[in-house]
């Protein structure tokens, strides 16, 4: 390490100067480790433009369509309905919208506002006719639209920050954040409806979190077939959890990864997307660990073309 008893402000037009001069030999003296520099792991990809990429949940296709936008705002959410024919998307900035994409026409259908500084997640129901919405944690708020006709069927406000939304078969949903497993019933929402003109406020009842209250949580998977009424969760600190029909936490195991970011739940397989490319299976009934997916190959590397050994094995 050297150290050097120049004034700062000489330091700073030196090295002004030297990152400016046409002098390769000179800079690599000064800095032996440029050109050495190599990008070593793909930690993920995010999207800070207007733009944005989902699966098809019917065909799994994943694909490259562009669409005509008239607007400038950064996507901040976005989700494919059930059937796929449509995409909803959440926006960032002042007065953000909720629009509704038909992915064969390719032209938004439908335009909602109802937040104030950005949209965190966005979701179909099962029968598609609502979609949920989620603010940012300054909006604070959780809308429930009934999207065809363009009005706000229920509000109510949420205090903490909110990652992620899953819609249950059973007419209701789960929002998980920080410190936060929250179920919202729209069948109770309806109930309490006197006049069919005005927004109602969304039932919600708080999962009842016991020892784990404090874990900040990054997915929600709601249970299909047999286990219609139980809520599969993963926490940032590697923690797989089960929440019963009454909304208790039943049980939870730990995944042993250094960090979880995602979860997909089918009837009879719970996925764990986790640190490192790690993708783990479990058995939905039971939770017994299955296996771990094999991780891709490395981004550049066609397997085709690798037929034959790079290196030479010692035997």
């Amino acid at each position: 390490q050297l150290e050097s008893t120049w004034p700062l402000g000489r330091q700073c037009s030196f090295v002004y100067k030297l990152l400016h001069s046409s002098d390769c030999t000179r800079l690599q003296y000064f800095f032996p480790f440029l050109g050495q520099v190599m990008l070593e792991k793909v930690l993920g990809i995010t999207t800070q433009t207007s733009s944005g990429l989902a699966c098809d949940p019917n065909t799994g296709q994943i694909g490259k369509r562009k669409l005509s936008l008239s607007f400038r705002k950064t996507l901040s959410a976005l989700s494919f309905s059930p059937d796929g024919k449509f995409i909803v998307t959440g926006e960032n900035g002042h007065r953000p919208a909720v629009r509704v994409w038909d992915v064969e026409e390719k032209m938004q259908v439908s335009e909602l506002h109802g937040h104030k500084h950005g949209v965190a997640c966005v979701a179909f129901s099962p029968n598609m006719k609502y979609i949920v919405s989620v603010g940012y944690q300054h909006d604070m708020i959780v809308n429930v639209w009934d999207w065809k006709k363009d009005t706000l069927v229920a509000s109510n406000k949420v205090s903490c920050k909110v990652i992620a939304i899953s819609f249950s078969e059973d007419s209701y949903f789960v929002t998980v954040g920080h410190r936060h497993v929250k179920f919202w019933f729209l069948d109770a929402s309806r109930e309490v409806k006197v006049n069919l003109s005005r927004t109602v406020p969304l039932v919600g009842r708080s999962g009842l979190l016991g020892e784990l209250h404090n874990n900040i949580f990054c997915g929600v998977a709601c249970g299909q077939g047999k286990l219609l009424g139980n809520t599969f969760c993963v926490s940032y600190s590697g923690l797989l959890c089960q929440f019963n029909e009454k909304r208790m936490l039943e049980k939870w195991i730990d995944l042993k990864v250094s960090l979880a970011n995602c979860i997909c739940v089918s009837e009879e397989f719970i996925f764990c997307g986790c640190a490192n490319g790690t993708v783990r299976i479990f058995h939905s009934h039971n939770m017994h660990y299955l296996t771990d997916l094999p991780k891709p190959h490395y981004l550049g590397i066609d397997v085709a073309k690798e037929l034959e050994p790079r290196y030479k094995v010692l035997i």
